[in-house]
């Protein structure tokens, strides 16, 4: 016979039960049935959607789900116990639908779609060790999540689990009662209305249960983003805040107040292979009610001229006049353009994991072979190629060259891209070709000053020249614009206040945000070898270094886009200091 090999891989496992699922059946088995269905089409699809998860199988009264990472994993079930207890209030006793969710992190067995395996049977142990309501998960998951999802963590110690030999160390996880939505570590004070008309625009909601569906629905949400936001008049909330929001009961009220804007947009899509139907209302916050509402019903190919004139409806009625920016160029196929609604989320709301980022690549790569006109589709390609260089994925080097190649092929084929417009800039600047850096980010923010993303990439750069100050008044510029952004912007945050000499500050950021395991955790080692903590200074170091076993402080400074040798030299001491390897 020949030697089959069993197939494994690491995963977070995630199962989750309806507590007194016997006692619904009884009472109304009909009914019982089909609320839990609504429930997963409602609540947990979404969820899954949003956070990556997959659906392995259904468990008779519960789930059984795999996630590529712990975070992801908890921060779905921290999500789902919020979402669950919203759809329970005002329901009798009878019809509310309480869960029990355990997660453990470990190598499973994979058969088909099916998985297998002790990393199944723990998750399954700690979600019947849960009381009604409770998150319960192993201690290498608690290792993974404790300072990158912000919640609390009650110790429950050594549990013993129903057919494991040793003890399971395990914990609750309990969401802060005051965390706004998605935002971990992200702003929680009121914020002040800008002084020019504001508006954020939330998640579409998906009419059909098909994934495919709910992703062109982001990118509907996402592209009226950015046509708003290129029209000098309006304050427009950046992307990544308002999906935020994304699959949660909507109180405009309380959103507006914590995104500090007045008006919201909502809106839902239903696709069918030929048609699209789109439904809008512009809300105002602080006078009630709806300034506007409309539904459109068209054929596939229009979705653009959908998107163009809901633009300029919404701008007409908060401006008081129709200002038109110069178009974007669309691209001429819709086929294309899914392929770069998949790819902008897998390569920018993913945290830098490789998996994605390839992958994001290759679905660019495709948009392209199909539209080579696409300029869009050639900018995050450009990002993502230079990703792979920037975090030692591409051994040979070839991806920075090609990368910039495709940032001006971009430019080139959109002059009215903001967004390939400081792409470009970025890559430009670690060539060293500083004046064209300059033009291209002025370029990108004149085309589009509520671009978070251009901002808090020109203060990396501003604090690359020694320029701390100025580093400091744009990156407070980006995060009010994006005031629940991605890991990234931290990593940014972290680095203007280290060269603005605010250690404890940027000992703070990382620590407490979302950026604390990515490569701000070596920002981290330097701000406390600065600040004199250098035992703490040199675990930190550690850790970066277990993660990072290639890093060298020479070859790493040498790559970066410094304006400023004074500036260079406070990194290289910095992390001298911490113990990083020269």
């Amino acid at each position: 016979m020949a030697d089959e090999r069993v197939k494994r891989r690491l995963a977070a496992i995630f199962v989750a039960d309806v507590v007194g699922y016997t006692r619904h059946m009884e009472q109304d088995e009909a009914g019982t049935l089909s609320r839990l269905k609504a429930r997963r089409r409602d609540v947990l699809d979404p969820l899954l959607l949003r956070h990556e998860g997959r659906l392995v199988k259904i468990l008779g009264d519960g789930i059984l789900a795999e996630f590529a990472s712990a975070a992801s994993a908890v921060r779905c079930a921290v999500e789902l116990q919020r979402d669950m207890a919203a759809a329970n209030e005002g329901l009798p006793e009878t019809r509310q639908y309480v869960l029990r969710i355990g997660i453990s992190l470990g190598d499973v067995i994979v058969e088909g779609k099916d998985l297998y395996g002790n990393g199944v049977n723990l998750a399954v142990r700690l979600e019947s060790h849960g009381n009604a309501g409770d998150i319960t998960i192993s201690s290498n998951v608690f290792d993974q999540v404790c300072r990158e999802v912000v919640a609390e963590y009650d110790d429950l110690g050594p549990v013993s689990m129903k057919n494991f030999a040793k003890s399971v160390h395990a914990y609750r996880v309990r969401p802060c009662p005051q965390q706004p939505p998605g935002a971990d570590g992200g702003q929680s004070t009121p914020l002040s209305l800008p002084p020019r008309p504001s508006i954020a625009v939330l998640p579409f909601n998906t009419m059909g249960a098909n994934a495919e569906h709910g992703a062109f629905a982001d990118g509907l949400t996402e592209d009226l983003i950015t046509e708003l936001s290129r029209t000098p008049g309006l304050f427009v909330i950046a992307q990544h805040s308002a999906f935020a929001y994304k699959g949660k009961p909507v109180d405009v009220r309380q959103i507006a107040t914590e995104l500090g804007v007045r008006y919201l947009l909502e809106g839902s899509a239903r696709r069918s292979a030929e048609r699209v139907r789109v439904n809008v209302q512009l809300v105002d916050t602080l006078g009630g009610g709806y300034l506007w509402a409309e539904r459109y019903d068209r054929e596939i190919e229009d979705i653009f001229a959908v998107q163009d004139d809901v633009a300029a409806r919404i701008v007409e009625a908060l401006v008081g006049r129709l200002i038109v920016p110069p178009m974007r160029i669309r691209p001429k196929s819709m086929e294309a353009y899914d392929l770069c609604v998949r790819a902008r989320s897998l390569g920018w709301n993913s945290a830098g994991s490789p998996e994605a980022i390839y992958e994001s690549i290759v679905l660019l790569q495709q948009a392209i072979a199909i539209d080579p006109s696409y300029a869009e589709a050639y900018g995050w390609l450009a990002f993502n190629l230079w990703s792979t260089w920037a975090n030692a994925m591409d051994a040979t080097g070839d991806n920075r060259r090609l990368s910039l190649e495709m940032a001006r092929k971009a430019v080139a084929l959109d002059a009215n891209d903001a967004q390939s417009r400081w792409i470009l800039g970025y890559l430009l600047a670690y060539e060293g070709r500083w004046s064209e850096s300059d033009a291209a980010f002025d370029a990108a923010i004149a085309m589009d000053r509520n671009s978070a993303d251009a901002l808090i990439f020109r203060a990396e750069l501003l604090a690359f020249a020694g320029r701390a100050s100025e580093a400091m008044d744009v990156m407070e510029q980006a995060f009010r614009l994006n005031p629940h952004p991605t890991a990234s912007y931290y990593w940014e945050q972290s680095l203007v206040y280290y060269v603005a000499g605010q250690y404890e500050k940027a000992i703070e950021t990382v620590r407490r945000g979302p950026a604390y395991r990515t490569g701000a955790r070596r920002i981290l080692a330097a701000s406390l070898a600065q600040a004199g903590n250098l035992n703490e200074a040199r675990q930190e170091a550690a850790l970066f270094m277990a993660n990072n076993p290639n890093f060298s402080i020479g070859k790493w400074a040498e790559s970066q886009p410094f304006r400023d040798p004074e500036t260079r030299q406070l990194f290289v001491e910095g992390y001298r200091k911490a113990g990083l390897p020269e």
